[in-house]
């Protein structure tokens, strides 16, 4: 049988948050091995941001997570800034652009960024070992870890296991069955930042805008998210809909404003006026793309001129087009989904490390954490801050 392997750091999954906690803990003297039961490390990284790595937002604060408390990612974010990890990357000589709204993306791709992790952790004499799953973990004086790469001992254990979004590259509920494993609390967890499915009766009736993108307006418990919506052949994407999914729960529908930037009922009176005869699937057609407004007016059952169309039809169109209400059936679940909502519990941590209150030396970081964030670079930003907070006290 092999010696235990004795290392002072274990961390438990090798993608944002695991590897910037492996290299921050290293650089400080520890000696940190990595496990993952994948056969490649950092594949989500490799995937995001269509393979450029939205690897940060430059105005990250509280207000852009989800959390039950809403303010315990203040301390990491407040400590490890976007600008921190920027340092990082221009120290890397990587490349750059800022997209929108401080949403930076690698200039060439994403694997620039997992390189520099990589590179930081050799630097650091970070050991890396893939295809490595966990049997078995205890916890005596040290916790020891029986897995099939052999036996693994250290005084403090890092759990960056991440949710259960996107399982074909391997994730699971590894880190909520260690938690519950040592008694941390829980909370429920669903797929986040994901596409709306829709019932097949209007799916059907909306087949022909498949492929269609249109900003909107969308609106969900008390929340408005002004971007982009995509027409799918399973129901609604795009970023305006993966940002309110984020607030969506079954049974819950959603109301969409598809002209925002317009005062509807001034222009179809308007309309109504200079060009009476002209049909109303034209008249909207002036404002959004033809098809769709082709695809409402047989909809909702009023596609005629519009001098025939009495006040209180178009009053009630008008409401339809800033107020439609739609429910959707579902999501598409974990399968597409960038995030997973919910967690372990962040009364269970502690805000300044990331460390179990009830078990010294037992650490949890990144997704698996009740801190999930908005699109646009927040998440790998929660990865790269709770990463080093961990990092610094490891």
């Amino acid at each position: 049988m092999s010696l235990a392997q004795h290392y002072d750091v274990i961390v438990i999954g090798a993608g944002a948050a695991g590897l910037m906690c492996a290299m921050t803990a290293a650089q400080r003297g520890r000696r940190v091995v990595v496990l993952d039961h994948a056969n490649k490390v950092g594949k989500k990284i490799l995937m995001s941001g269509g393979g450029r790595c939205n690897f940060t937002n430059l105005y990250a604060s509280h207000e852009n997570y989800i959390s039950s408390n809403p303010h315990f990612c203040k301390s990491a974010l407040n400590r490890y800034t976007p600008y921190n990890f920027l340092n990082l990357v221009e120290k890397h000589k990587i490349k750059y652009v800022d997209k929108d709204e401080g949403q930076l993306f690698c200039e060439n791709k994403a694997k620039d960024i997992l390189h520099m992790l990589l590179t930081e952790c050799a630097d650091n004499k970070v050991k890396i070992k893939t295809r490595c799953t966990i049997v078995e973990i205890k916890k005596n004086n040290q916790f020891e870890l029986k897995t099939s790469d052999g036996k693994f001992i250290a005084s403090s254990l890092v759990i960056a296991s991440g949710g259960l979004s996107i399982p074909t590259l391997g994730a699971t509920g590894f880190g909520y069955e260690i938690a519950k494993q040592f008694g941390l609390k829980v909370l429920a967890h669903r797929a986040a930042l994901v596409p709306f499915t829709l019932q097949k009766p209007l799916l059907e009736k909306l087949n022909s805008l498949s492929g269609l993108s249109v900003d909107v307006s969308l609106s969900c418990n008390d929340v408005t998210i002004r971007d982009a919506m995509l027409f799918t052949h399973r129901g609604l994407s795009g970023p305006a809909v993966l940002q309110i999914s984020s607030y969506w729960k079954p049974g819950d529908s959603v109301e969409i404003n598809l002209l925002p930037e317009l005062d509807v009922d001034a222009f179809l009176t308007a309309m109504k006026q200079q060009h009476p005869k002209m049909e109303l699937k034209n008249v909207l057609a002036e404002k959004m793309p033809k098809r769709l407004a082709q695809t409402l007016c047989q909809l909702w059952n009023v596609d005629a001129p519009v001098n025939q169309l009495s006040d209180k039809v178009l009053s009630t169109l008008v409401e339809k087009l800033t107020h439609w209400q739609i429910k959707p059936s579902g999501t598409e679940g974990y399968r597409t989904a960038e995030v997973t909502l919910g967690g372990v519990d962040t009364d269970e941590l502690s805000s300044k490390t990331m460390e179990a209150r009830k078990l010294p030396g037992l650490y949890f970081i990144g997704e698996v954490v009740d801190v999930t964030g908005q699109l646009g670079g927040y998440n790998f930003q929660w990865a790269w801050s709770s990463g080093w907070a961990a990092g610094q006290s490891v």
